[in-house]
């Protein structure tokens, strides 16, 4: 599918870009739409957004035959924000910096899922490559369920040098590397934050950010499966450093 970067669609994805007043133009929805359709079209007229009703072939073919669900939204380009603005986000929340690295994600799913889970154990802010990595687009709005709308996301030119500026900020890193201790043995505690370094689906974190690492933890398998995929072994160590306190 040839995906237009400017278009979201899914019916939890454009309901919570709606309700994230995340730079919505105009919806398209199918013709005599009905349940959750319904609601969202009510949802939209009350944020005053144009809706325009069309045959389920416009949806098809402006989607690139996406699994659409009968409504979609043309939006501005997705609104990346910066370092500062995570680390400025912690100090209003009165929280220690809580941030995710992802070294060279390129799959707009896994890309997506992460940024959900992200959302859910309270990040503050996801970091991801410039280039050779997958941007937020509206497969990753989709797969986020919408989540993506809710979280900060930066795009970075060298990773091992953004990690040098957080651990000079006080941040400890930990890389996600088969190589490392379990992942529950470490402590993520300490006032200066945690940012969490997670690789890519094939080739795991690039040396130079492994070596850019204050500790490397991995999940302990059980079964025959060496590995999870990027995305669930994400969220596994995400959830275990939100349990965890931090000062």
């Amino acid at each position: 599918m040839s995906e237009k970067q400017n278009m979201i669609y899914g019916r939890n994805a454009v309901t919570e870009a709606i309700r994230a007043e995340a730079g919505i133009e105009k919806i398209i929805i199918q013709k005599n739409i009905e349940g959750e359709g319904r609601k969202i079209f009510a949802l939209a007229k009350k944020a005053k957004i144009p809706v325009q009703p069309v045959p389920r072939f416009v949806l098809d073919k402006e989607t690139g035959g996406a699994a659409h669900q009968g409504v979609a939204a043309y939006v501005t380009e997705y609104e990346y924000t910066d370092l500062a603005a995570m680390l400025g986000a912690a100090r209003e929340a009165g929280e220690p910096p809580f941030l995710v690295l992802l070294d060279g994600i390129e799959d707009p799913q896994n890309l997506g899922a992460i940024l959900r889970s992200c959302e859910g154990a309270g990040v503050h802010g996801v970091l991801i490559p410039k280039h050779r990595a997958a941007s937020v687009n509206g497969t990753v709005m989709k797969v986020s369920a919408g989540a993506a709308a809710f979280v900060r996301v930066a795009r970075i030119t060298n990773a091992a040098a953004t990690l040098k500026e957080l651990q000079e900020k006080g941040l400890w890193v930990f890389g996600l590397d088969m190589g490392g201790a379990p992942y529950r043995e470490a402590d993520y505690g300490g006032s200066g934050g945690v940012c969490l370094v997670v690789g890519s689906e094939g080739g795991g974190i690039s040396r130079l950010v492994r070596e850019s690492c204050d500790f490397l933890v991995r999940i302990p398998m059980h079964g025959r499966v060496g590995s999870l995929n990027a995305s669930n072994a994400a969220a596994v160590v995400l959830f275990e450093i939100a349990s965890r306190p931090r000062a």
